[in-house]
């Protein structure tokens, strides 16, 4: 049951957003991940308010303007079709955890990761929990995450410097599905904060939002 409903979720298209006998079904909900461990899972709180005012404004993609919070653990994750997750600190899955998000993406769900700083040595062991047989693997420029409405040629847009390297986007891609999509020395949801936070100029805030909105509208066409 939970799998008809995330293909369900993932299938309608979001014009025609309709529950079971035609009635309108609420509108479809990005959720942040609630985790364990001690990491700052709430960090940029106003991030996917904004990056959701910027999809339904600028292609009327009609989601619900405030987003959800769900534990990994909970049933309710399968009430969401894309999860967002982001901190800098420690991440600790559980067995029923790791178990709960691998039958949620299995069963058609999208989880975007994004690295606010010091988040990738916690949580790609802690992903490997959830999939063992996989391995994240980085995203070839040609990837269509990188191509919906906006172009982005050369991957990843540099949103803020952390160590001096190249942003990277890695993926885990189970039976030919991107199921979860790692951002990494990017830093995009710092770009989708209101502009005051971090200062960012109009430009770089475009950069990152546009990126976010591609991610979503992947998430909603694969």
């Amino acid at each position: 049951m939970k799998r008809i409903l995330l293909i369900l979720l993932l299938t309608t298209p979001l014009s025609l957003w309709r529950g079971v006998g035609g009635e309108v079904a609420a509108q479809p909900q990005i959720a942040l991940l609630k985790y364990g461990g001690g990491g700052d899972w709430y960090a940029n709180p106003t991030s996917l308010t904004n990056l959701i005012a910027f999809c339904n404004q600028d292609q009327q993609m009609g989601l619900n303007p405030q987003y959800a919070t769900v534990d990994v653990g909970s049933a309710e994750l399968f009430n969401y079709p894309m999860l967002h997750m982001t901190g800098h600190g420690n991440v600790v899955f559980s067995d029923r955890e790791a178990q709960n998000l691998r039958d949620y993406l299995i069963g058609g769900g999208f989880l975007h990761i994004d690295d606010n700083y010091g988040l990738r040595d916690f949580v790609i062991p802690q992903m490997k929990r959830v999939f063992p047989e996989l391995d994240f693997v980085e995203l070839p420029f040609t990837h269509p995450i990188y191509h919906q409405k906006y172009d982005f040629p050369n991957g990843l847009p540099k949103i803020h410097e952390h160590d001096n390297h190249p942003p990277k986007g890695y993926g885990l891609i189970y039976e030919g599905r991107l199921v979860c999509f790692f951002t990494w020395e990017c830093d995009l949801g710092d770009g989708w904060e209101d502009p005051d936070v971090h200062n960012d100029s109009q430009a770089t805030r475009q950069k990152a939002l546009r990126m976010g909105s591609n991610i979503v509208s992947y998430v909603f066409k694969n």
